[in-house]
């Protein structure tokens, strides 16, 4: 049997099990309930109603968080003449060409986020199966495969993120830190539902949102009333 922390112990009594909440009701709730040592992040899982088997049902995009998620992503640039000046300027962690994808091949991985230019992906190509299990294969879908290096680096750099349903119809993303507002992680939060809600595959049918849950990094969850979190989204 699972000991559980007296910490959390305390967290489960000030959550009832049995409640659905509002979204702003929940992250403020989550505030009481995030106390571990460190700043944890504010996690959203969304389950929806599709079939992640079956290709036009994948759920899958980006989206700028208006207050970043908290985290200083390392950005990598793989790309060749002027662009390389471009995505230094930009901000770029690390930039380089045929070089970095021998880097990576040799076991290098010190970075968060991986862009690309077009002309560059019959190289990064090679990486597949190091980088596509991280989720970290730049994709034209994200927007990570670009001659607009500068934009893609200042996107991810102010709080872009990409949201994907795995295996199990569920979306998992963090929304932001404990230290922030409870206004900015409702504003992180609604931006992100919202970009789900519209990401919608056509050939779903049915209730698409199925349930939304948060919690902190290290706490006990927080279930949400999915219909009024729509609501909460439009208002």
């Amino acid at each position: 049997m699972t000991k559980r922390s007296k910490r959390y112990k305390e967290a489960v009594e000030k959550v009832d099990a049995n409640k659905l909440y509002g979204l702003r009701e929940a992250i403020e709730l989550f505030k009481d309930v995030a106390t571990a040592k460190f700043d944890e992040s504010l996690e959203v899982h969304v389950r929806l109603g599709v079939d992640p088997r079956h290709a036009d049902q994948q759920v899958r995009s980006t989206v700028v968080l208006p207050h970043g998620t908290g985290i200083t992503k390392k950005v990598l640039v793989i790309a060749a003449g002027e662009k390389m000046k471009e995505a230094q300027d930009a901000g770029a962690d690390f930039v380089g060409g045929e070089d970095m994808v021998q880097k990576i091949s040799g076991g290098w991985l010190d970075f968060d986020s991986v862009i690309a230019t077009p002309d560059m992906m019959k190289v990064v190509g090679r990486l597949g199966k190091v980088l596509g299990p991280r989720g970290l294969m730049p994709s034209a879908k994200t927007g990570t495969v670009t001659f607009d290096v500068a934009h893609a680096v200042e996107e991810i750099k102010a709080g872009k993120i990409e949201y994907r349903v795995d295996k199990f119809a569920i979306i998992h993303n963090s929304v932001g830190k404990k230290s922030f507002t409870n206004d900015q992680l409702f504003e992180n939060a609604k931006t992100l539902l919202a970009a789900i809600v519209k990401a919608r595959p056509a050939a779903v049918k049915g209730t698409y949102i199925k349930s939304i849950a948060i919690a902190p990094t290290m706490g006990v969850g927080i279930k949400i009333d999915a219909n009024v979190a729509q609501k909460e989204i439009v208002d």
